[in-house]
């Protein structure tokens, strides 16, 4: 299937800044199961951008301002191919027993200790260590689906009761949040059960009816013996899929921000930032198969010289 995103971020400052510099990390990536066949950046000042590659592997790009800004509106247009597979088919069945012994074995630890770290964001506090525990008698799929499913049921869904400073102790207080709160706990209790886990973002197929969909969506990957990186959406109680486009992982949202910035202002206004997210299926896109290059037309003239030269050289053959 084809995807058609437009991401849109409006910056305005209250009061005029003297210069600045965006990041963004909107730009999908490409891996087994998508594909971009085309991107465009622009935006409202008509600035340069420069891209670079993060630590984790993920496209970055950045816009710079030299000069008096009071707003800026930046435009990313991608066109995405994505291949439908199902996720439960992936899954390699393996022994239970072994897969957790591999869990605690140290070259597995050191490995795979980047995504079993824990961050401020995290980080479980003591009194909540003991919310989800795994059952060895069952597989390590088994366990992260069960887990995606309790965190399904454990937080209701509420916009505008945190925000990207809200702690962990405060999401797991209230019980609510978005799909970034969901995610940063997901990613604290699958580490603290030898799971290394790591924060995704990317976009959601706005058409499914999934929660979360109409801006930039979070996700975890868990790495599972055998069977490899797999996607889990506590979010929606679901696998990641067709309908999950990747952009970015990390250890949290730090790392997958979508927009970080910094401007200069001499004052204290308000700044303000409004961006959109769409997310269209389309008809197939089609690539133009490259054509021979044509042979140039040769004038009547050229013709009759390249067929006495050719009479040429056989006659010095024959010699």
């Amino acid at each position: 299937m084809y995807y058609h995103i437009t991401y849109t971020a409006t910056n305005t400052y209250a009061n005029p800044v003297n210069g600045g510099l965006w990041q963004f990390l909107i730009f999908p990536e490409n891996n087994k199961t998508q594909k971009v066949l085309s991107s465009t950046f622009t935006n409202s000042l008509d600035l340069p951008s420069e891209e670079s590659i993060d630590g984790f592997g993920s496209k970055t790009t950045r816009v710079r301002a030299l000069h008096v800004v009071t707003e800026i509106t930046f435009t990313a247009v991608i066109i995405l191919q994505k291949i439908k597979k199902n996720p439960f088919k992936n899954v390699i069945t393996s022994t239970i027993s072994e897969d957790y012994e591999l869990l605690k074995s140290l070259d597995f630890r050191i490995e795979h200790d980047r995504f079993l770290t824990e961050t401020p964001r995290t980080k479980i506090p003591a009194a909540y260590k003991s919310l989800f525990t795994f059952d060895t008698q069952k597989s390590i799929f088994d366990n992260l689906l069960a887990m995606n499913e309790w965190s399904f049921n454990h937080f209701a869904f509420r916009t505008d009761v945190t925000d990207t400073e809200t702690s962990i102790t405060e999401i797991l207080e209230k019980k609510e949040g978005v799909c970034q709160d969901f995610t940063h706990v997901f990613c604290g209790l699958a580490r603290l059960n030898q799971i290394p886990t790591r924060y995704v973002s990317g976009y959601l197929h706005q058409g499914s009816g999934l929660v979360g969909a109409m801006q930039m969506h979070a996700w975890v990957e868990c790495y599972i013996p055998k069977t490899g990186w797999t996607g889990f959406d506590p979010t929606n109680n679901l696998m990641a899929a067709h309908n999950h486009i990747k952009v970015a992982h990390g250890n949290d949202y730090t790392d997958c921000a979508p927009l970080k910035g910094v401007v200069f202002s001499s004052g204290n206004g308000d700044n303000e930032t409004v961006y959109t997210v769409e997310v269209k299926t389309m008809a197939k896109v089609d690539t133009p198969t490259p054509s021979r290059p044509r042979r140039a037309k040769m004038t009547k003239v050229a013709r009759l010289q390249e067929r006495h030269e050719q009479w040429r050289q056989q006659q010095q053959q024959q010699q």
